[in-house]
């Protein structure tokens, strides 16, 4: 029997991302795609790529009976607002893709399936976690838990492709301003960086140092690359093998010995993780596609844990090295 879906603000690039996913997904039947901006058009219209795919229209109704699960795909600040106006049903599973419930308020866990598997199982509300967020939880994770991350501060710094803005323009995101360029912004004062505080908190209690994080603006389309360093006194063999053992069990995290690059996560549910030890310090690499494993692959991902089905369902995805 097939799992009744609903994307609620299906018309952006988390949205037609999730719905690339979903239309093939093999336990999935989409009842209905929802935009308040798109009512009435085909989703070729909107997502020209997904032509021949599904008949599927938008609507701007939303049904709250007869669906099994539901994905949040609204600007920031709207999820909250939305799940007060619209009452689902208690076995119903929520997914939200916004930062409105990271905090874990309303019912919600976190999903970080590397981290809080468990939770996800057990729950019928999750907050899909940031994509930044992912690249740095997953690239530290380890060594939070570990408590080598000693100090005052951790350095860390990003780099994204434009579609981690948003499909709305802005001076910041047009191809003349994006091409050939790199600029830096929100310098120290991410958002994420509040949900990932708390992740490293939940794995070690005495967690208190300052992330300072650098995120930049790619001339790229996708994909996020991670850089994180802090002084360390372990070798770098017994790094890899502390992240080795973490990442075991992990679905879609994997720790390279060898140099990663970018284009080996882009269009893949990946993270990348790839270890250094220079001048004393524990330099980790991580790589994601920011709408994948940094949003819709992930909330696939999350929506396959809470239906104990296989993890990997509807996510094997190939990487574009050429």
């Amino acid at each position: 029997m097939k799992i009744k879906t609903a994307v609620i603000g299906a018309a952006g690039y988390t949205g037609g991302e999730l719905l690339r996913l979903l239309v093939h997904h093999p336990q999935v039947e989409i009842s209905y795609i929802h935009s308040n901006s798109q009512k009435g058009k085909h989703l070729a219209e909107v997502h020209p790529d997904l032509i021949g795919e599904t008949s599927l229209v938008f609507t701007d109704t939303v049904s709250t009976s007869a669906v099994d699960a539901v994905f949040l795909c609204l600007p920031h600040g709207e999820a909250v607002h939305f799940m007060k106006a619209n009452t689902f049903e208690e076995n119903t599973i929520i997914i939200d893709l916004s930062t409105d419930f990271r905090d874990e308020s309303n019912g919600f866990v976190y999903g970080l399936p590397e981290v809080n598997k468990n939770g996800i199982k057990s729950s019928k509300r999750i907050a899909n976690p940031g994509c930044f967020a992912t690249g740095i939880q997953l690239a530290l994770a380890p060594a939070i838990e570990a408590g080598l991350a000693g100090g005052e501060a951790l350095h860390v710094t990003g780099i994204t492709g434009s579609t981690g803005a948003g499909k709305s323009l802005s001076e910041t995101t047009h191809f003349s301003y994006r091409n050939d360029n790199v600029s830096i912004y929100k310098l120290f004062t991410h958002q994420h960086l509040k949900e990932i505080k708390q992740t490293f908190r939940q794995l070690n209690g005495s967690f208190t140092n300052e992330i300072l994080f650098l995120p930049y603006r790619g001339n790229f389309t996708r994909g996020i690359w991670i850089t994180a360093y802090f002084p360390c006194s372990i070798s770098l063999e017994e790094a890899y093998d502390m992240y080795e053992t973490f990442y075991k069990d992990a679905a879609f995290t994997h720790v390279s010995r060898q140099d990663i690059d970018l284009k080996q996560v882009v269009n893949t549910n990946k993270c990348l993780i790839h270890l250094k030890k220079e001048a004393g310090q524990l330099v980790i690499y991580s790589a994601i596609d920011n709408l994948l494993k940094g949003a819709s692959g992930q909330a696939v991902q999350n929506l396959n844990l809470a239906l104990a089905l296989d993890e990997k369902s509807g996510l094997r995805l190939k990487s574009t090295v050429f």
